[in-house]
C-alpha cells in the first residue's frame, strides 16, 4: 500500500495510521503501532479489508483473546462480540463513558473494533486519555490516590436488574447471571510506559475501597469530571474499512448514539491484558 504514516489525533490522545494493511505487515511496522498505541491510547487504522479471520489473526498478534461474556458472538467466531444497534432500537452500547473490563480481576489490555455496517452519518467514538488527566490533577491529591483502591463491578450494568435490563438492548445481550468483580489501585501504572493513569470510570466503579458510595462520591464525580475535559479526548470518525486499537488501561470511550434509525455494526475481539499495578 506504500510508506506507513503515524498522525496524531489530537494533543494528548490518538493516532491515525495509514498506507498499509494489516494483513500484510512486518515486526517492525507492528512494533511502531504498538509504540503509537503505549503513547496515545488509541490507533485508528484506515483503508482496511478484514474478513472475521483476518481480524482474529491480527488480534493475535496483540496477545490472547479474551472472548466477551455478554455481547453476543458473530456466528461461527465465538472470539468475536458483535456491538450492534438495530434500526429500531433507541439505546446503544456504550454510550457513557466507561473503560472496558475494569470490573475483571486482569483487566482486558484492549480491544480491537471493526466496522462493519455504517449509519450515513454519525456514530463516532470518543476516546478520553487517562494518563492526560492524573497529569491535570494537583500533588496533594495524586497522594490521595496513591494510597486508595476502587471496587469495580458490571452487575450493575449487566446483570438481571442491570441497566440494559429495562432498555431495548436487553435482548441482544447475555451473562446476566455472572457475577463480576474487582478491585484495583486508584492510580496504576502503564505496563509498558510506566506512566501514571487514573484508573477509575463512571459505569463500573462504585466506590473506594473501606469508603461507603456516599463517601466516595464526591471524589469520584470530581475525577471524573477533570477526565472529560475536551482537551484530553480525540473523537474517531467511522469509514468503511476503519479499525480501531485502544488501550483499556489509559484510556476511557464513549459511542455517540446520534444516528437514530439507521443500523450500525461493529465487530470487536477483546485483548488479554496483565494485572495491574
Amino acid at each position: 500500500m506504500g510508506e506507513m504514516h503515524i498522525n496524531p489525533l489530537a494533543a494528548h490522545c490518538g493516532a491515525e495510521v495509514t498506507g498499509i494493511d494489516v494483513r500484510a505487515i512486518g515486526d517492525d511496522e507492528m512494533a511502531a503501532i504498538r509504540t503509537a498505541l503505549a503513547e496515545t491510547g488509541v490507533v485508528l487504522l484506515r483503508d482496511q479489508q478484514l474478513s472475521p479471520e483476518d481480524h482474529i489473526a491480527f488480534a493475535r498478534r496483540w496477545g490472547a483473546i479474551d472472548v466477551n461474556n455478554y455481547f453476543p458472538a458473530n456466528g461461527g467466531y465465538p472470539e468475536i462480540a458483535e456491538v450492534r444497534k438495530a434500526e429500531t432500537q433507541f439505546v446503544n452500547i456504550g454510550g457513557g463513558w466507561h473503560t472496558d473490563h475494569s470490573y475483571d480481576p486482569v483487566p482486558a489490555m484492549g480491544s480491537i473494533l471493526v466496522a462493519r455496517e455504517l449509519p450515513p452519518v454519525g456514530g463516532d467514538t470518543l476516546f478520553a486519555n487517562m494518563g492526560a488527566a492524573y497529569d491535570a490533577l494537583s500533588d496533594g491529591l495524586k497522594a490521595t490516590l496513591g494510597g486508595l483502591r476502587a471496587v469495580h463491578s458490571a452487575d450493575h450494568i449487566y446483570g438481571h436488574d442491570g441497566i440494559y435490563a429495562k432498555t431495548d438492548q436487553a435482548a441482544d445481550l447475555k451473562g446476566h447471571d455472572i457475577s463480576a468483580n474487582a478491585v484495583h489501585p486508584a492510580v496504576i501504572h502503564h505496563p509498558v510506559t510506566g506512566r501514571k493513569l487514573l484508573y477509575v470510570n463512571p459505569a463500573f466503579t462504585l466506590h473506594f475501597e473501606g469508603w461507603t458510595r456516599e463517601e466516595s462520591q464526591p471524589l469520584l464525580q470530581y475525577l471524573y469530571s477533570v477526565a472529560m475535559r475536551e482537551e484530553f479526548q480525540c473523537r474517531l470518525q467511522w469509514q468503511p474499512g476503519s479499525v480501531a486499537v485502544w488501550d483499556n488501561r489509559s484510556t476511557w470511550h464513549f459511542a455517540a448514539n446520534d444516528y437514530q434509525g439507521h443500523r450500525r455494526l461493529m465487530h470487536r475481539i477483546t485483548i488479554s491484558g496483565v494485572a495491574l499495578e
